[in-house]
């Protein structure tokens, strides 16, 4: 088997982490685009001692890692507006935190591999971790609205965004349901399910209440490879079903984080 062979399966997902670090489809996949174009230079230099997956996350830390710090340096004037927001939340976030998190609760690495992956010991990963889930949660909190039509998963979400501190304004079950929910009570951030109960979407149904306002969005399916093939307008921040809470709570707190206008929850 080639090495694009091997490394094909992973692509999606180290999308979606891109995504999630950067705080944007656009240059998360562009950054996935020249972590690949590292490796079509030198495949030589790849490691093969690893795991396919491994490697080609540690490729992308190392282009991540190298231009993060000339932009933090450099002022990066052509920065784009989420990420200027996200740069001046970071003046007291490590960034190794927020890596350490997303590797390990949304892509599933563990302690060691995350450690791996962002040149640190494993023993500080943890550390890291309860750094930046303490200080992404204290800096944001607002309304959610949930698109789900599933009972269960409803109220697991549900619970999951209440002990993070912020406030449910509905679960709407179809497109047409959701659109009404949030006109009538303005959501600081969507989650959203893929298939609703009417056969409707939910990608259709934030379509609609993006075109009345701005909103950050999270979108949940059990299909992630469709929505992370980089050749089209995508989501941001994905869940795949089935979920472990510690990944919503840190897709929630990262989709904030790149949010420029939380609105505090009432109380």
């Amino acid at each position: 088997m080639s090495l694009g062979q091997q490394l094909a399966p992973h692509l999606p997902f180290l999308r979606r982490y891109a995504r999630a670090l950067t705080g944007s489809q656009v240059e998360g996949d562009r950054y996935v685009r020249a972590a690949l174009e590292a490796i079509v230079a030198a495949p030589d230099q790849f490691p093969r001692d690893i795991e396919p997956r491994l490697g080609l996350y540690r490729t992308f830390q190392a282009i991540w890692q190298t231009a993060h710090v000339e932009d933090t340096d450099s002022g990066s004037e052509s920065s784009t507006e989420p990420e200027a927001i996200a740069r001046k939340r970071l003046a007291r976030l490590a960034p190794l935190s927020r890596q350490a998190l997303l590797l390990t609760a949304m892509e599933g690495f563990s302690i060691e591999d995350a450690g791996y992956l962002i040149g640190t010991d494993a023993g500080d990963v943890n550390g890291l971790v309860a750094d930046a889930i303490a200080e992404i949660e204290s800096q944001t909190r607002t309304r959610v609205l949930v698109i789900e039509d599933e009972p269960l998963i409803a109220m697991d979400l549900e619970t999951i965004v209440r002990d993070m501190g912020h406030e449910v304004t509905g679960v709407a079950v179809t497109r047409d349901e959701a659109v009404a929910l949030a006109m009538e009570e303005r959501p600081g951030l969507v989650l959203a399910d893929i298939q609703l109960a009417d056969d409707s979407s939910g990608i259709d149904a934030v379509k609609d209440i993006l075109a009345e306002f701005s909103v950050p969005v999270i979108f949940i399916t059990a299909f992630p490879e469709r929505l992370l093939t980089g050749e089209r307008p995508e989501p941001t921040f994905l869940i795949t079903k089935p979920f472990q809470r510690e990944t919503v709570k840190t897709t929630i707190a990262q989709a904030l984080f790149f949010d420029q206008a939380t609105v505090p929850a009432a109380g």
